[in-house]
C-alpha cells in the first residue's frame, strides 16, 4: 500500500493545503471538483504542487503533521525545490 502526503494550492498560489491520502489521483479529483465542503472548496484549492510517497500510514501522518507545523516560507521552499514553477502535477490525470 502506498500513502501520500500532498500539498495543493489555488491559482494564485496564495493558499497552501497539506493532506494525506491512500489514493492521490482520486483525492486530487475531489479537491478539483469541490466534492468535500470546507477549506479547500472555500479557497478554491485545485492545484497539486507537491507530494511524497510512503509505505506506512504512520510515516505519512507524521510527515503531514511535521509539514503543517512548518513556517509558510519553509513549505514554499520545499515546493520550489522540486516544482519551481508551481506547475499542477495532476495536469492530464483522468481520475
Amino acid at each position: 500500500m502506498t500513502y501520500y502526503v500532498y500539498i495543493m494550492t489555488n491559482k494564485s498560489d496564495s493558499v497552501l493545503y497539506i493532506g494525506t491520502t491512500r489514493n492521490l489521483e482520486h483525492r486530487v479529483w475531489e479537491h478539483k471538483h469541490k466534492k468535500i465542503p470546507g477549506f479547500t472548496s472555500r479557497y478554491n484549492v485545485i492545484k497539486l504542487v507537491y507530494y511524497e510517497e510512503f509505505s506506512l500510514a504512520m510515516e505519512a501522518v507524521a510527515r503531514e503533521k511535521q509539514l503543517k507545523n512548518w513556517h509558510r516560507e519553509w513549505k514554499m521552499n520545499l515546493i520550489k525545490s522540486l516544482n519551481p514553477s508551481f506547475t499542477d502535477l495532476a495536469d492530464g490525470w483522468d481520475a
